[in-house]
């Protein structure tokens, strides 16, 4: 029999690939519920259960203090229990019967880790990958080199600094900002040429078509730079670095409703372990730089969306301490947790929805 060596190593590369992914994505929901647990831990709330994963248990521990260690079979999320987190109970530490504003740290500290957890990780990315700076190199073939927009031309050399007012980054993809103005709405380019900042009013011209045929729009230029950061600089760049990505997760989600951005655009966590997976495992991959991006990225996403105000995540429990403090009485608990049974259910539900379109490459 004869093998195809070449096949044989790309089916390692790939199964090595998504395994790496799937441990990224435990690291990630792991640092997450850490900071349930750490929080939880400084304000000595009674913790029953710190879990990796759901469904079926692998692997438990029983501390003398009573708390479990869980590694369950589906490694797409995990929770931290806590003493009393549904009500009605009088256990000494209890979720319940702790101060609203203790819950309410206890709640945002997931978040919270994951924001400082794709802080720290930053600094290496920005001193070995440089931040992103689109810079006009070239411009396409069907679209001649000195256009004139409102008396302005865009010029090789010219560094775009923001696309209506929003600034280019990683997450946004810098030129792929670009594209969501559609047919001849305008639109405006900020760039720095020589030093000085001049404001560009540019309408799309279509570009090409995507795989569906549809017509691709741009401005017909090509170019993207990245500028390596010193340590101190990438420490002092980190932070609104991150921020800068919370800021284009926001408004995805807000583009969501206004139809900008489909929902087939989105992706749950299967979805997000295959990107990975196909970034680091890939021929034309970049190994550690990939995984140095993907990961402040996955864990700014995954802050922003614990922090919403949805039955079921930490924004959506938050909302009801808080309502709680206001009121200085809580909320019938058969009320609070049947409103986050059905948010859970809804939240499955759209996550798994989302993922079908992925995987099966339908546009919504």
């Amino acid at each position: 029999m004869i093998y195809n060596l070449s096949s044989f190593v790309n089916v390692l590369s790939t199964i090595g690939g998504i395994l790496l992914a799937i441990i990224l994505f435990a690291v990630l929901i792991f640092i997450h519920e850490l900071g349930h647990y750490t929080a939880g831990k400084i304000f000595k709330f009674k913790i029953n259960e710190f879990s990796l994963g759901f469904g079926k248990a692998l692997y438990t521990k029983k501390k003398a203090n009573g708390e479990v260690f869980s590694i369950r079979l589906v490694p797409l999320g995990g929770y931290c229990a806590f003493e009393g987190e549904e009500g009605g109970s009088d256990v000494e530490g209890a979720f319940n019967k702790q101060a609203w504003w203790k819950r309410l740290i206890v709640l945002f500290s997931g978040v919270l880790f994951n924001f400082i957890s794709a802080i720290i990780v930053s600094i290496p990315l920005l001193m070995i990958m440089g931040e992103a700076t689109p810079i006009i190199t070239s411009f396409a073939d069907n679209t001649p080199n000195h256009i004139e927009y409102n008396m302005e031309t865009l010029q090789e050399g010219d560094i775009i600094m923001a696309i209506d007012g929003v600034r280019p980054s990683y997450t946004n993809g810098g030129m792929s900002l670009l594209p969501r103005r559609q047919g001849d709405t305008p639109y405006t380019i900020t760039v720095d040429r020589d030093g000085v900042l001049v404001d560009i009013n540019v309408t799309n011209i279509v570009v090409g078509t995507d795989e569906d045929g549809n017509d691709i729009y741009g401005i017909g230029i090509n170019g993207y730079e990245n500028k390596k950061l010193g340590f101190f600089h990438s420490v002092a760049r980190s932070v609104p670095f991150c921020f800068e990505m919370s800021v284009d997760c926001i408004r995805i989600l807000g583009e969501l409703f206004t139809g900008q951005t489909r929902v087939s655009d989105l992706g749950g966590p299967i979805a997000t372990i295959g990107a990975i997976s196909t970034s680091v495992s890939s021929p034309n991959g970049i190994g550690l730089q990939a995984l140095l991006l993907l990961f402040p990225v996955i864990a700014v996403n995954l802050a922003v969306f614990n922090f919403l105000p949805l039955p079921a995540l930490d924004g959506g429990r938050a909302v009801f301490v808080i309502i709680e403090g206001i009121r200085r009485k809580p909320i019938n608990p058969k009320i609070e947790n049947a409103i986050h049974s059905v948010g859970i259910m809804v939240l499955f539900a759209f996550v798994i929805f989302v993922d079908f379109l992925q995987i099966f490459k339908i546009r919504l």
